[in-house]
């Protein structure tokens, strides 16, 4: 489905359960769903499961094949991290860099819905992080509630980022949104920290086309998002410039971060999230 028919139904549960739905997939191989005690609700058969967890008695009812999942947790953890920077409001043909990351984590957060993961939310704005959601009942409701008010102001420029301190006691996943746009190595300060042999990090860099390659020309009035500052150019003047400095900040970048099980998803605000989701999934595995 398409990004900007993603975001025009305005849901992010109905958006990321189609975006999920169309994966067919999970985060991880673990499959846990369906081995608790506590009935939680039922889903239709899929290929691999056990026939013997379909209610037979619910089939002869309704003529469908239904599963019945338990509320058991997973022992894999889930840290989504959203940028909430105000670089985060960019946009380009209506689809805005917040709610094309908005839609991404909801998507993701509905795979590990699915596979009975632990989750949890954090944001990351005006140089502090901030939980949003702990990990805990009903997280998945709460995260996609937070997502769905989440606005993106101010800076994020920190000297020395760090997360709480999380005792490892299970396999975890930090996934973080963002345009991973920094001013000095804030970002990469903050990957470093985090970066562990049990932790996996997803980073996905969500950016413009014309952020990328700037096939601007005529004067143009530029505004920095994160401090309001405005500056009008011939945008001819500049376009070789900028594009050199961005190749080079990429560049750069992407040799930072050959750190083991680190992976650098970058995308572009109109490539399929569906796909991008698939590619980063796809990294895990190789």
């Amino acid at each position: 489905m398409l990004t900007t028919e993603l975001i025009k139904l305005n849901n992010l549960q109905i958006a990321g359960k189609l975006v999920s739905e169309e994966l067919m997939l999970g985060i991880h191989g673990s499959k846990r769903s369906g081995i608790g005690i506590e009935f939680e609700q039922y889903r239709h058969y899929e290929p691999g499961d056990d026939p013997k967890r379909i209610d037979w008695k619910l089939y002869a009812r309704t003529q469908k094949h239904l599963v019945r999942e338990s509320a058991t947790e997973s022992n894999f953890h889930i840290r989504f991290v959203l940028d909430l920077s105000g670089s985060m409001n960019y946009a380009e043909k209506n689809i805005s860099r917040l709610n094309y990351c908005k839609i991404l984590l909801a998507s993701l957060a509905y795979l590990g819905y699915r596979q009975s993961d632990q989750m949890s939310l954090y944001a990351l704005q005006n140089g502090d992080l901030e939980t949003l959601v702990p990990a805990g009942k009903q997280a998945f409701q709460r995260i996609l509630y937070e997502l769905e008010k989440a606005e993106a102001v101010g800076t994020w420029q920190n000297e020395q980022p760090k997360f709480p301190h999380f005792q490892q006691k299970q396999k975890e996943l930090f996934v973080f949104a963002s345009d991973f746009l920094q001013v000095n190595d804030e970002w990469m300060k903050l990957i470093q920290s985090v970066a562990n042999p049990r932790r996996e990090i997803l980073i996905f860099q969500v950016l413009g086309a014309e952020e990328l390659h700037f096939n601007l020309n005529g004067f143009y009035r530029f505004k920095d998002l994160e401090t309001g500052k405005e500056m009008e150019l011939e945008a001819s003047t500049i376009k070789e410039e900028v594009q050199k400095k961005a190749a080079v900040y990429l560049a750069d970048l992407d040799e930072a971060l050959q750190i083991p099980h680190v992976h650098l998803i970058r995308t572009t605000l109109h490539e399929s999230i569906a796909s991008v989701i698939s590619e980063a999934l796809r990294m895990r595995k190789v």
